[in-house]
């Protein structure tokens, strides 16, 4: 099993940022993905961020040039670091770690931007 857990939600104005974090305990093997995914209220849950144990990264094209996502493999740590965030950018921001068929989801992390 796999435990995730997000960090570093909260309330920012818009034009602020924000890093995010996740990180990852139990039955962690090299590899995988770490994506970071976001929820707003009546939306369905979209991809924001995917990055993979070599470093390839994907973007949702709302976010390139914005957001960042990095990870730490000794740590077993992914990041989401957020500028410029937008209202729309406004929602429960999950983490989750693949590895072939199996998906791990964290909890999430409420981000609220003001306008």
């Amino acid at each position: 099993q796999v435990q995730l857990v997000e960090s570093g939600g909260g309330l920012v104005q818009a034009g602020g940022s924000l890093r995010l974090s996740c990180v990852a305990s139990g039955s962690i093997f090299s590899g995988g993905v770490m994506g970071w995914y976001r929820q707003a209220p009546g939306n369905q849950r979209e991809l924001v961020a995917a990055i993979t144990s070599g470093g390839i990264t994907n973007y949702a094209d709302s976010v390139k040039g914005r957001f960042t996502i990095s990870r730490d493999n000794a740590k077993n740590t992914a990041f989401l670091q957020m500028n410029s965030l937008k209202p729309e950018d406004a929602a429960v921001y999950y983490c989750k770690y693949s590895l072939g068929p199996l998906n791990y989801w964290g909890k999430g992390t409420l981000v609220t931007v003001s306008s």
